[in-house]
């Protein structure tokens, strides 16, 4: 079937997506999404289990400086609050439980000295990157070339110093720490702000939480131009010619000017180009991942560890379970959610088992960490974008050993009438919701600019 012809195709309706239509529908611009899924969102994804209990099964948290989705939810109405952060937090290191509070856990001396000095080595490393080239700095050949788990390593003097580091970066990146180089590591650091404030809830990227989940403001944003998207639409070929660029997905042919691109670098691997990718974009493609995290939600009547004066909030070591634990409860404090992520080579393992595995193992988790209180939970709920066919991981790309120094900029990079969105093509926040955001607004700033020019 021919589609009547429009100016621009968007690929995806993720938050970049949406925002890229968004900027687009305001310029008067004619477009259609495709969306693989029967759903917005991408990566973001608000289940609702009842009509006052929902969980978001991908990104959930915004922070200060992610400037524009602050914006977006006073433009459409929307509430956020405040992460629950107060009491007692838990680090289980070695089968040893402690309580602190606080960012840093209760360690030995040296150990507490060790990991100050080697954040903050890692803060006055990230700070001269250029998050615009960070393969032009002087050691950037030096710092790609080494993976984050050596350089973690070499600067760990003791052994839990090492370890709580590497929990804190596993939960940060959402991979095994030899999956990405130093340089990729430094640039998201940088690209986010800092290393305190990716790790931090109070003053950082886990600081507030959207009321009735995160998708809220991704069909906020779609409401205008809801008519505008096709679903159940997966894209299998892209030809582009002189005059026009087709779009083809099962059956249908679309035809438009431009293309802008806001899927996961998996699915755009998978997509069909004619003519093809450049040789750059298409290596890079080959050596792209995506992260493994698993999401696991344990839901009680009330928030009952609150009583005890504990934060929910959770670092471990455990090798069965979880790296990280916070309470993502409802803001009313209705009900109790902790929520766990597992990450890397724990998160292969654990949804390897069954669910009912996977729900005994958190209760275990939970019962040793808050009491017998733990024992009775109303729900199990669990996910892992992994799984899921139009993501194939969360929460973004990683950039492996040498990636940054080969291919450079050949991501975001346009390439004749394709433009180049989702969170990995963001400078600002990249892999997270804000930088998806950023990126797309970009991608459609740049169709917008070029139109204008044609017609001058």
């Amino acid at each position: 079937m021919k589609i009547p012809k429009t100016e621009v195709i968007i690929v995806g309706a993720g938050f970049s997506g949406i925002a890229a239509a968004k900027k687009l529908f305001e310029a008067g611009i004619s477009f259609k999404i495709l969306e693989a899924r029967d759903r917005i969102g991408g990566r973001v994804y608000t289940n609702y289990l009842k009509e006052d209990l929902y969980v978001d099964l991908g990104g959930q948290w915004i922070g200060p400086t992610q400037d524009r989705m602050y914006e977006l939810c006073k433009e459409y109405g929307i509430s956020y609050f405040e992460t629950y952060d107060e009491g007692k937090n838990i680090l289980n290191l070695r089968g040893k439980i402690r309580t602190y509070k606080g960012i840093i856990p209760k360690m030995d001396p040296v150990s507490l000295i060790n990991l100050d000095i080697l954040m903050r080595k890692m803060e006055r490393m990230a700070r001269q990157i250029n998050v615009h080239t960070p393969w032009s700095h002087p050691k950037a050949q030096k710092w790609d070339q080494l993976t984050l788990e050596d350089f973690l390593r070499k600067n760990s003097k003791t052994k839990s110093c090492y370890e709580v580091i590497k929990i804190g970066c596993e939960t940060i990146f959402a991979c095994e720490l030899h999956e990405i180089s130093l340089l990729h590591a430094l640039f998201y650091i940088r690209s986010g702000k800092s290393l305190d404030c990716l790790i931090n809830i109070q003053g950082g990227a886990q600081q507030h939480r959207i009321e009735g989940g995160m998708q809220r403001i991704a069909e906020a944003m779609a409401t205008p131009f809801r008519d505008h998207i096709i679903f159940n639409s997966p894209v299998e070929k892209v030809i582009q010619s002189t005059d026009h660029t087709d779009v083809i997905s099962g059956e249908n042919r679309f035809s438009s000017n431009r293309v802008i691109l806001a899927v996961p670098p998996p699915l755009l691997k998978k997509i069909h180009f004619e003519p093809g990718l450049s040789s750059e974009k298409s290596e890079l493609l080959d050596n792209y991942a995506m992260g493994r995290v698993g999401k696991c939600f344990m839901i009680y009547q009330t928030p009952f560890w609150r009583e005890d004066s504990f934060s929910g909030q959770v670092v471990s070591d455990d090798p069965l379970t979880h790296q990280t634990l916070f309470d993502c409860s409802t803001v009313d404090g209705k009900y109790g959610i902790l929520m766990g992520f597992t990450i890397g080579n724990r998160a292969d393992e654990y949804f390897g088992r069954s669910e009912e595995d996977r729900k005994k193992r958190m209760i275990s988790q939970l019962v040793q960490y808050f009491g017998e209180k733990a024992k009775d939970p109303i729900q199990y709920i669990d996910f892992t974008m992994s799984d899921e066919t139009w993501s194939q991981g969360c929460y973004a790309g990683l950039m492996p050993v040498g990636a940054w120094t080969t291919w450079r900029e050949a991501y975001r990079k346009p390439e004749g009438n394709l433009h180049f969105a989702g969170t990995e093509a963001a400078t600002v926040w990249h892999g997270y919701i804000e930088g998806a955001v950023r990126a797309g607004e970009a991608a459609a700033l740049e169709i917008i600019k070029k139109k204008n020019k044609e017609e001058a």
